[in-house]
């Protein structure tokens, strides 16, 4: 894709029209998060339920239509038999609630005593400040119930947006990429069909493999902890399966739910550690030898852009953003790499195991050897 060189612009005029056209776009994007979020979830989806909507069309004969319909059922169903497997773990985990009121009280008697001991504040101003606390907390419990059920209606207006984008994506994913060829010249319909196959192709591997790993890390956790006889070992090792998938952040949040559950059940000290050490083991396993293999093989971005990309995602999107990250950090170097005059970026981007080895001059400058 050839683009007008601008060899007669000066550097900083480049410079700035680089600097403008992040800074109107990073807006933009928040700007619009309520629409883009839906629609780029909505895309991976649809890029991943593509093969079965051409099945439906293809071999069983389904209107265009038929397909894109029964493709999103499928997959609602496959999320909602996810959503009520951890729904009936977590029905079960709050009928022993009445067991962690009482484990609660005896950790915070115990550590009263002990704050009593080190600190020497008795009993009675520690009493004093937790009433204070609590009454706080108790004023403050409308807005709080209000948050969570605008959070609650949100979430799932988010979920049925989502869907419905997805089947329009694939009712007319044609028309739109007649319309992505179109708004380039002839001479660059080769390109935009190859830049179309490669997002399509590494989306859907990056996804199957996240899927993949998943699973693996949710019924490994599931066994350990079956055979360490952690009680909800099933809801633990799900639960830290799904939170795997959000980087860097997820695995943490899921130790500590799983600490917290493991403890309120009134389980030992040292059955405590081993499932602290379970987790901490299968991330560190995940970290150096699934995700290279299963995903970070598909999508080829160096770590030090993967961690900007989910820093700036978390700031401009939250955990959604988080999520979104790579897949639009590696859609952005495949559209890089094609594109003439960009490729540089694209090198940027790009994990450094694929480069050519240098000349012996430019290996000592890069290695800094004398």
């Amino acid at each position: 894709m050839k683009l007008q060189p601008l060899t007669d612009t000066p550097f900083y005029t480049k410079l700035a029209m680089v600097l403008i056209s992040v800074i109107a776009l990073g807006f933009l994007a928040i700007l619009g998060k309520e629409v883009l979020s839906p629609l780029l979830f909505a895309m991976l989806l649809s890029i991943l339920l593509l093969p079965l909507a051409g099945f439906f069309e293809q071999r069983l004969k389904c209107r265009r239509s038929a397909a894109a319909g029964l493709s999103v059922i499928l997959m609602i169903v496959f999320l909602g038999g996810i959503l009520y497997l951890v729904g009936t773990q977590i029905a079960d985990l709050a009928t022993d609630w009445p067991q962690f009121k009482e484990q609660l009280a005896t950790s915070m008697n115990e550590f009263q005593h002990w704050i009593s001991s080190q600190f020497h504040i008795n009993m009675v101003k520690q009493m004093a400040y937790v009433n204070t606390a609590t009454s706080k907390l108790l004023t403050e419990s409308t807005s709080v119930i209000g948050a969570t059920v605008v959070s609650v209606s949100s979430m799932l207006l988010f979920l049925v947006f989502t869907m419905i984008n997805t089947f329009f994506l694939l009712f007319y994913r044609r028309h739109i990429v007649s319309f992505l060829v179109k708004i380039f010249k002839e001479d660059n319909e080769a390109i935009v069909y190859d830049v179309i196959a490669q997002v399509q192709y590494i989306i859907r591997k990056y996804i199957v493999g996240l899927l993949l790993e998943m699973s693996i890390v949710a019924v490994v956790l599931c066994v350990v902890f079956w055979l360490l006889d952690i009680k909800y070992a099933m809801l633990l090792g799900i639960i830290t399966g799904l939170f795997n998938i959000i980087p860097y952040i997820g695995i943490f949040t899921a130790l500590l739910f799983s600490v917290l559950v493991t403890f309120a059940t009134g389980a030992a000290t040292t059955k405590i550690l081993l499932v602290i050490a379970a987790v901490v083991i299968m991330h560190l396993i995940d970290s150096n030898i699934l995700l290279p293999a299963i995903v970070a093989s598909k999508v080829k971005i160096n770590g030090l852009i993967t961690l900007l990309g989910v820093i700036v995602g978390e700031m401009m999107w939250g955990i959604p953003g988080m999520f979104l990250s790579i897949p639009v950090i590696a859609i952005t170097k495949i559209i890089f790499d094609r594109v003439e005059g960009l490729q540089p970026w694209g090198h940027l981007l790009g994990d450094e195991k694929d480069e050519k080895q240098p000349p012996p001059l430019k290996q000592e400058i890069i290695e800094g050897n004398e």
